[in-house]
């Protein structure tokens, strides 16, 4: 199986760090972390520390797991996501939209294996989240990510739409992130 690639390579960085040597696909390529070959073996395992919503844009885990989900790293942002998901306390907002972005990566990284099933309801799972986070939260423009996702639901795009992040509400997401 080939490895996934990002959906729009120019898509904006908002992280310094460097991507893994390879995607993550379970039982396709070496566990980053248990195989010796792995892309992160050996490597301590990152704590991200907890922070307020407002200061979204001084968290470099944060920033480096959108990175990571838009260029096809779903695992890997998974990690980042599933980590800050425990830091912010899993009942709370932060939590719950934390959850939404884990559901959303392992939701690319199912339909990229061929698991469209398990996709679509990991899909509708992140949605029934994020309609209880604030409209713009985090540099996201929810309502607008809502409404991709939707979009996407009933086959209008085929993709699971990027993250953008930092943009006026409506705008952050360009017609070249949902496009086939």
């Amino acid at each position: 199986m080939a490895e996934p690639t990002p959906l729009d390579p120019n898509w904006p960085r908002y992280s310094p760090h460097p991507f893994p040597s390879y995607h993550y696909l379970p039982g396709q390529t070496p566990h980053p972390r248990r195989n010796p070959r792995g892309h992160s073996y050996g490597q301590p395992e990152s704590k991200p520390g907890l922070f307020p919503a407002a200061q979204w844009k001084r968290s470099d885990d944060y920033l480096y797991g959108i990175d990571l989900y838009n260029f096809a790293y779903w695992w890997e942002s998974h990690e980042v996501f599933e980590g800050l998901w425990h830091a912010s306390g899993r009942s709370s907002v932060q939590g719950n939209f934390f959850q939404s972005l884990i559901q959303l990566a392992a939701a690319n990284l199912k339909h990229f294996m061929g698991n469209d099933a398990a996709a679509q309801k990991l899909v509708h799972a992140g949605i029934i989240r994020l309609q209880s986070v604030p409209s713009a939260y985090m540099g996201i423009d929810v309502m607008h990510l809502l409404h991709a996702l939707h979009a996407h639901r009933v086959g209008q795009y085929p993709h699971i739409p990027l993250i953008g992040l930092d943009q006026r509400p409506g705008e952050y997401l360009g017609d070249d992130a949902l496009k086939p």
